[in-house]
């Protein structure tokens, strides 16, 4: 075990580094933060902020002569780091399965090879490859292999012409193609794993997405329990063949009542963002916990939640200036938690913050929640 007040390395300084500082240092933990943003919202709250490139030398040599282990907030640290640094002290997660869950090709290739359920699926490395591409997987969508995320680095294709259009706007970087899904909803798991394979999941999220971007979570997902049930398993057995140690989630599609792994994340998730306010572990402790070899604990939802994001979107007036969203009409809203991330510059379609709404059932908890945000001038 790894006790206070040791030394713990953050990989990445947004804010999800910003919420596993918190939770660190409310165990008793030191924490550094390498990320090459000077105003990094979790640099800001750590001991110490190494503002340098991930790949810098010195500041990689600094983490192994003074930090205890190394974790990460965000899949695109270069996974050649993460071994550099795991040849000196404990990384968790590990080079290889972050290198799996950054690469979209890695991704879908590990999912097919280990026989969990993913939709129509077919790597492009070449105009070739969508020229004999399956007609099923017409209309799909076309993803960037790698670096792409919140709608960014992805088009919807409904035809091969438009796919080829589409892949040569990616100026010939490695795509997968996937066949577009009728969806029932989209919900995810969030778990923790230690080193020794015990698994803890989180209870499973109903998730809305708007442009790509995750808009509401509402938990416990709106499903049958027996859908749960399997999402769970499922999820447990990903991290047990990645031999994962850390706090990953896993996204779902729901089609026909049947579920299909979108992707997986190395990191705790946007919408994990709910156990902070509503489970008695919040999935940043959980971290913190894996990575120093602590017990987990048993997460148990003592209430139903809705967690709404707040984009930079917000920030501006209908004739596009920009201003402070009025918070005291969130703060007003009994069972309503706001968290605000510390980034001073809104952009449409950041991650500003979020607030979670905590009740007595997942719809009541919903209309409270979508009836706040309409009140601040959301949708």
């Amino acid at each position: 075990m790894i006790i206070p007040p040791a030394t713990l390395a953050m990989l990445g300084g947004g804010q999800l580094g910003r919420f596993f500082v918190a939770a660190a240092h409310e165990m008793g933990y030191c924490v550094w933060v390498l990320d090459p943003d000077a105003d990094s919202p979790a640099g800001r709250i750590a001991d110490r902020h190494l503002c340098a490139a991930y790949d810098d030398a010195h500041a990689l040599a600094d983490i192994t002569a003074h930090c205890a282990a190394v974790t990460t907030e965000f899949e695109n640290v270069p996974s050649v780091v993460l071994a550099h640094l795991a040849a000196k002290i404990p990384v968790h997660p590990s080079a290889d399965a972050v290198g799996v869950c950054q690469n979209r090709v890695a991704e879908k290739t590990f999912l097919r090879d280990n026989g969990f359920p993913h939709g129509g699926v077919t790597v492009i490395l070449r105009d070739a490859d969508i020229e004999s591409a399956s007609d099923d997987l017409f209309p799909g969508i076309l993803k960037v292999a790698r670096l792409g995320y919140d709608g960014k680095g992805q088009t919807g294709v409904e035809s091969r012409e438009a796919a080829l259009k589409a892949y040569q706007a990616f100026k010939g970087e490695p795509a997968v193609l996937e066949k577009r899904l009728t969806l029932d909803c989209e919900v995810s798991v969030v778990l923790a794993r230690d080193a020794q394979g015990q698994v803890q999941c989180f209870p499973v999220a109903e998730n809305q997405h708007t442009r790509g971007i995750l808009d509401v979570s509402i938990v416990p997902a709106r499903v049958k329990a027996e859908l749960g049930d399997e999402a769970r398993k499922i999820a447990g057995q990903i991290a047990a063949k990645l031999g994962y140690v850390g706090v990953l989630a896993v996204e779902f599609f729901v089609s026909d009542g049947r579920l299909f792994v979108n992707e997986m994340a190395p990191r705790p998730h946007n919408s994990g963002h709910y156990t902070l306010d509503a489970c008695t572990v919040s999935q940043y402790e959980q971290q913190v916990r894996a990575l120093c070899g602590l017990p987990l604990h048993g997460p148990r939802a003592h209430s139903a939640s809705v967690m709404v994001n707040l984009l930079g979107d917000c920030w501006f007036g209908a004739g596009g200036e920009t201003r402070e969203p009025d918070w005291n009409i969130l703060h007003a809203v009994p069972n309503l938690k706001v968290h605000l991330y510390g980034k001073r510059q809104p952009r449409a379609g950041r991650k500003m913050g979020h607030f979670t709404v905590v009740g007595d059932t997942p719809d009541e908890t919903l209309n409270t929640a979508l009836r706040a945000r309409q009140k601040l001038g959301i949708g």
